[in-house]
């Protein structure tokens, strides 16, 4: 029998936290699911069963690239238009994912995952019946929802599972993003190429079916909740911040960055989220709690995180172009969008293979540690991109590297938030987190972008991008991922991290214990 204790709430709870008397690992053990002392079959799968959920949330952002060339010709519609089959579920994922994590916090992480899931399935079904722009662009933003997937799933591994198994399973959950893009990309493009394109929603709507039908299943209501009003007003204001910055940052390209358009969003962008900033400063039970957000243990992770997700993105989204070049530029490889995807996916194999590792890592160094080493593990993938970016088997393994990195990375960073916020609070601080990630990447499309608008060249009397412009991306996102590694080594530690607490059984945080050292 393992000696993890029933979550009742007890006096040691973190105030306004309430953890209700229902099922737990221990008391599962002697449910019809399987006999006293081994867990059933529905335990077991739990962590399999959200991990899948993560890689298909990555999937559906992934699959409508290999289609975007297409679709003007295939749906009416201008290329402007299309771009915003990723505009709109990068806005909505941003919007969404604080705010289901707080509403996860609040009414029930399973009941809001189960929720995510359904409209992510519901928008891959809505883009296999029509062909019609709007319907599509819609439905991209239902499957936005589906980014607050891991926050809530990771808040619902701290729940459920005894800490010795929670590293691990945490590491796991983090690594599905880059699983799930390195798989969707060239699937996806496979399917585009053999069939027609509607197929490939029908099987993403299939897999939504199966993993919400799967989660409902398996995954049980975590015990921990923080009962309260719903901040309404805070999540208007931050939707608002944050499609005014996302837009703005996401478009500017193509609009101009001197626009009146663009520089009205971001202005507008500044005046929303400080008037939000002094909202939830003084809201008694805010969206997101900028007291302890703005805590040196919450905030340099949330820090590291913007930046990381910056580094990240630098390495598929520069690859993806540098491979499909023309070979009549010099460098290009005149690669398939279908090569391209293979070329990307041992990434994905080795994220999945190294997610265990980063888990060992963090529980003999400390997720900090892990997360420093990480940061570094992509800045030096990125010297190897700059020392060779001609030889195919050398940009594999730079990008192998990177995705090393990347692992390790991002399996750290929702460790130090469980670490350090109240378990009331899990979903809703994982959920900025992840946010601040998605934050990063936008920033590094607009930043590649205007570096290789740049530096190009006319190839066949067309312009693309050179060499050169390439390096130079790279060594941007390399020079960011430098300042990630800094910014970790500045976390102050963990009065955790060497489970001396645990060991004395506790394995519930207080309030108290949980702000200590913050």
């Amino acid at each position: 029998m393992n000696s993890y204790s029933p979550p009742f709430f007890t006096s040691a709870a973190a105030p306004g936290v309430t953890m209700v008397p229902i099922s737990t690992p221990s008391d599962r053990s002697a449910t019809p699911d399987g006999p006293a002392g081994r867990p059933g079959v529905r335990d077991r799968l739990t962590v399999p069963v959200l991990a899948f959920g993560g890689i298909l949330m990555a999937v559906m952002q992934t699959v409508v690239v290999p289609l975007l060339p297409d679709l003007p010709r295939l749906t009416g519609a201008s290329a402007g238009a299309v771009s915003w089959m990723v505009t709109a579920t990068l806005l909505s994922g941003a919007v969404l994912t604080p705010v289901l994590g707080r509403a996860g916090d609040m009414y029930g992480k399973r009941r809001v995952l189960l929720a995510a899931l359904a409209l992510m399935t519901l928008g891959s079904l809505l883009c296999a019946v029509t062909s019609d722009i709007r319907v599509l662009i819609a439905a991209r933003a239902l499957q936005g929802a589906a980014a607050a997937v891991v926050p809530l799933s990771i808040s619902i591994l701290r729940d459920e599972l005894p800490p010795e198994r929670t590293g691990s399973a945490v590491a796991l959950m983090s690594s599905t993003v880059g699983i799930g893009a390195a798989l969707g990309l060239p699937i996806a493009a496979m399917i585009v190429q053999y069939a027609d394109w509607h197929v490939m929603f029908w099987a993403t709507t299939g897999l939504g079916a199966g993993g919400l039908a799967l989660a409902w299943w398996a995954v049980r209501e975590s015990p921990v909740r923080q009962p309260g009003r719903f901040d309404t007003l805070g999540a208007l204001g931050l939707a608002a911040g944050l499609v005014c910055l996302l837009l703005g940052v996401s478009q500017g390209g193509q609009w101009g960055w001197t626009s009146p358009r663009i520089v009205g969003l971001l202005v507008a962008c500044v005046l929303v989220l400080t008037l939000w900033w002094f909202q939830q400063w003084r809201a008694p039970r805010p969206l997101v709690d900028l007291k302890l957000a703005s805590r040196p243990r919450v905030a340099l992770p949330h820090v590291a995180a913007l930046l990381t997700g910056f580094a990240f993105y630098g390495n598929s989204l520069v690859t993806a172009q540098l491979v499909q070049a023309p070979k009549a530029t010099g460098y290009g490889l005149g690669l398939s969008i279908v090569q391209t995807g293979l070329c990307l996916l041992p990434g994905g194999v080795i994220m999945l293979l190294f997610s265990p590792v980063s888990a060992r890592i963090s529980a003999a160094r400390g997720p900090r540690v892990t997360l420093a080493l990480g940061a570094a593990v992509i800045a030096v993938g990125y010297a190897v991109r700059i020392a060779d970016s001609r030889d195919l088997w050398m940009i594999i393994v730079g990008a192998t590297v990177i995705a090393v990195g990347t692992t390790l990375a991002y399996s750290a960073l929702p460790t130090l938030i469980l670490r350090a916020v109240p378990a009331g609070q899990t979903a809703s601080a994982n959920g900025v987190n992840v946010l601040m990630r998605t934050i990063g990447q936008a920033v590094c499309s607009a930043a590649v972008a205007a570096v290789l608008v740049h530096h190009t060249s006319l190839v066949g009397g067309a312009p693309v991008p050179t060499l050169h412009g390439y390096l130079l991306a790279f060594a941007m996102a390399g020079t960011v991922a430098v300042m990630a590694c800094a910014a970790a080594l500045v976390i102050p530690g963990d009065p955790d991290s060497h489970g001396t607490r645990r060991a004395r059984g506790r394995t519930r945080p207080s309030h108290d214990e949980a702000l200590e050292g913050a």
